[in-house]
């Protein structure tokens, strides 16, 4: 078997330096993430790093030995934390089924906190609504007793998540969300014993058995929730994974393991079957099913020679191709790296969020202890009293929701984006889109289709000289002028010519027969195209229209663009009269021609030193300078050089209405996540106090807590649940 590679975005940024992707378990709140980022940011070779709670993955930089991420390891279990690197083609599915492993302990946990709770409710309502007196002291002492046996083993075995959680970080000397729960379970356990024990009044099994029971209803929609939210990432890893049909030499077929593919295997793909890896059909035609990397719906027709992507789905008829790369260099790899770095960026409000989430466990603490001596000194509570209200205070102080404020939006926004055929590349890419006031458009490629075409029919007998001299160029022009005689008359080749010349920036030249022919430009305009000009031995005798094509949802996207006030303009290097007409044909919006890229990128400097934020939407290759200045940038790119791409956000739909996609969901995301962030803050902000004044009880606290962190995921699902807007 061939070695694993790591593919989470292992872009070598300088010479020996490296970056990995790392699955953690173990990851329980805001304290562990600051715990593990400053643990390993202060190795001294390590450039960068940072763990996404959402996804409990680490995404860690460094240079030097690539060996390294061997001892980070090491780092990460002796902190307490399972860590092992993620593969996203090699993985056999270990993160989902331990996932799926930990969702279902937690509902038998759930289960049986349920269980409990509901006896012991039982006895409680007997020992709550009646006096010693009335009851009898034995027979309450009875109930006591029947409440710790059912309530104990309860406590024992449904907290095990928490226990666990929190001695493991006790042991490696660290803190975590769990230490502060554990203690607030322990304390109320031992306070209800004592009680049973001297034969009082009063026991809290109830208290104890319906925190834990909250707790961990909390814990387990969380879990839930942050499964749904990688689902899509899921939904493509499960792309590469399986079996390929592999054609041996002598033509029998062979199952193997798509991650074993190897460049130059010939795989055999049958209908409804997934395109295991890259690949060039060598027989065959067929349909395949792209929506999962490019987001278009309509099937694309594929035959020999055509390239076909790995985790595409084989709709029509069977094909063999020849496998282009391995499986951790395909597209759909590629995709995931994408995702994995977009979902690991640090925008304002995570940065935000970190640095309150590090200050939680101290704080948690020191505030649980002055609650406590405040009401001992101030209040002369009974010290059972001072502890209840401190435990209290104790378990309602919990910083998940902040800690989930922003990454769970993120997540969700990347992936509503990714089923929508867009690519975003950084972190921080979605508030920038958000910040966005002025849009700006390059023409060709961008705004038209980029394949020029002709618009009228010709001379059969001029046109076939045109189109077998301009065979041997790549000019679009020239592509256009021999593609649509090929289309329009197939039974009639085209004839070859000798002494082709190219003239660089002036045309093709040839002899056909005794003829000198030549095809290059013509000095008479056209409002919506160019004319290309055709000489017979120094003649001009005929001259071919051209035009590119408008895209045709661009007056849509523009006209939404400007509805929104973002104030569209288009900047091209193309002619005066040709960027005119497409101004006029979208909408009547501001232009500029004959622009270099140089002067693109002046342009948009200029307008972001008047406090606007610019967009700048290009084909990522002429338009570099002007991706580059613009506060963020947007891209059509084929599949196969997204990650050659310069711009932030990569469009494979090759469809305008990418634009406003990006556009509404930076807005929308962000948005969301300003109001989770205050739906966080407004709950500890409420809820502390009312907890330190003794207004709270331990289970309206364990409700409180689980619900904060519920609140703010279910707020962010709002996100899935939106439409395109074209």
């Amino acid at each position: 078997m061939k070695p694993q590679h790591d593919i989470s975005f292992d872009l070598e940024v300088a010479q020996h330096v490296h970056h990995s992707t790392l699955s953690v378990e173990g990851i329980r709140c805001a304290s562990c993430i600051a715990r593990i980022e400053q643990t390993l940011g202060a190795e001294e070779d390590v450039q960068h790093v940072r763990v996404n709670m959402t996804t409990s993955r680490l995404s860690i930089t460094w240079h030097g030995d690539e060996g390294r991420v061997h001892d980070f390891i090491q780092i990460l279990t002796r902190m307490g934390y399972h860590a092992s690197r993620f593969y996203a083609t090699t993985s056999t599915g270990y993160e989902e089924d331990n996932a799926s492993d930990e969702t279902s302990f937690l509902l038998r946990c759930v289960a049986v906190a349920g269980f409990a709770m509901g006896n012991i409710m039982l006895i409680s309502l007997a020992l709550w609504t009646t006096t010693s007196q009335e009851m009898g002291a034995s027979t309450r002492e009875l109930l006591h007793w029947v409440s710790a046996l059912i309530s104990i083993p309860t406590v024992l075995y449904a907290g095990r998540p928490f226990f666990a959680s929190a001695v493991g970080a006790l042991r490696h000397k660290r803190t975590n969300m769990d230490v502060p729960i554990s203690l607030a379970l322990i304390l109320v356990t031992f306070m209800s014993v004592r009680e049973t024990l001297q034969q009082g009044e009063h026991a809290y099994f109830d208290s104890a058995v319906m925190l834990l029971f909250f707790l961990l209803i909390g814990r387990w929609l969380d879990a839930r929730a942050h499964g749904k939210a990688r689902e899509a990432a899921q939904q493509l890893l499960e792309r590469m994974r399986g079996e390929a049909t592999l054609v041996l030499e002598d033509g029998s077929l062979q199952q193997m393991a798509i991650a074993d593919l190897q460049e130059g295997d010939v795989v055999r793909v049958t209908m409804g079957e997934k395109i295991p890896a890259d690949a060039t059909i060598l027989a065959g035609a067929s349909e395949v099913d792209q929506s999962m990397i490019t987001g278009e719906s309509e099937p694309r027709t594929v035959e020999v020679g055509d390239e076909v992507y790995g985790g595409t789905m084989n709709l029509a008829a069977p094909i063999t191709c020849r496998v282009m790369h391995e499986s951790e260099r395909s597209v759909l790899a590629e995709i995931i790296a994408l995702m994995e770095h977009a979902e690991q960026g640090r925008a304002r409000y995570v940065r935000l969020a970190d640095r309150m989430a590090r200050l939680y466990t101290p704080v948690v603490h020191v505030i649980a202890l002055i609650t406590f001596a405040g009401w001992m000194v101030l209040g002369n509570a009974p010290w059972e009293q001072a502890l209840m209200i401190a435990v209290t205070t104790l378990i309602i102080t919990c910083p998940c929701a902040i800690a989930l404020a922003v990454p769970v939006a993120q997540v969700l926004a990347t992936s509503w984006l990714m089923k929508r055929g867009i690519l975003v590349k950084g972190g921080d890419a979605l508030e920038r889109l958000s910040e966005v006031d002025r849009v700006v458009l390059d023409k060709t490629g961008t705004m038209t289709l980029g394949n020029p075409s002709l618009l009228e029919l010709y001379d059969v007998d001029y046109w076939h000289r045109a189109a077998s001299l301009a065979a041997y160029s790549k000019h679009p022009y020239s592509r256009a002028i021999s593609t649509s005689f090929q289309c329009y008359y197939p039974d009639d080749p085209l004839v070859e010519l000798e002494e082709v010349e190219e003239l660089v920036g002036l045309g093709i030249s040839g002899r056909y027969g005794d003829d000198h022919v030549f095809l290059g430009k013509s000095d008479h305009p056209h409002p919506s195209g160019r004319y290309v000009a055709f000489w017979v031995n120094d003649v001009l005798v005929h001259e071919f229209l051209c035009a590119d094509t408008l895209r045709p949802e661009a007056h849509e996207t523009i006209q939404w663009l400007s509805a929104h006030d973002y104030d569209p303009i288009i900047l091209s290097g193309d002619a005066h009269h040709a960027v005119e007409a497409v101004a006029h044909e979208v909408g009547m919006i501001p232009w500029r021609a004959d622009m270099l890229p140089a002067q693109k990128a002046h342009y948009i400097m200029d307008v972001q030193m008047q406090d606007h934020k610019v967009l700048m939407v290009g084909d990522g290759l002429n338009d570099a300078p002007s991706l580059a200045a613009a506060h963020i940038s947007i891209s059509p790119a084929s599949a196969m050089d997204m990650t050659q791409n310069s711009a932030d956000v990569i469009m494979q739909r090759r469809s305008l209405s990418g634009i406003v996609d990006a556009l509404f969901m930076g807005r929308y995301s962000t948005a969301i996540a300003r109001q989770n962030f205050a739906l966080a803050i407004g709950y500890n902000v409420f809820a502390v106090p009312l907890a330190m004044a003794g207004y709270v009880t331990p289970m309206i606290a364990a409700i409180a807590m689980s619900s904060s962190s519920l609140i703010v995921i279910a707020n962010s699902f709002r996100i899935a649940r939106q439409r395109s807007q074209l």
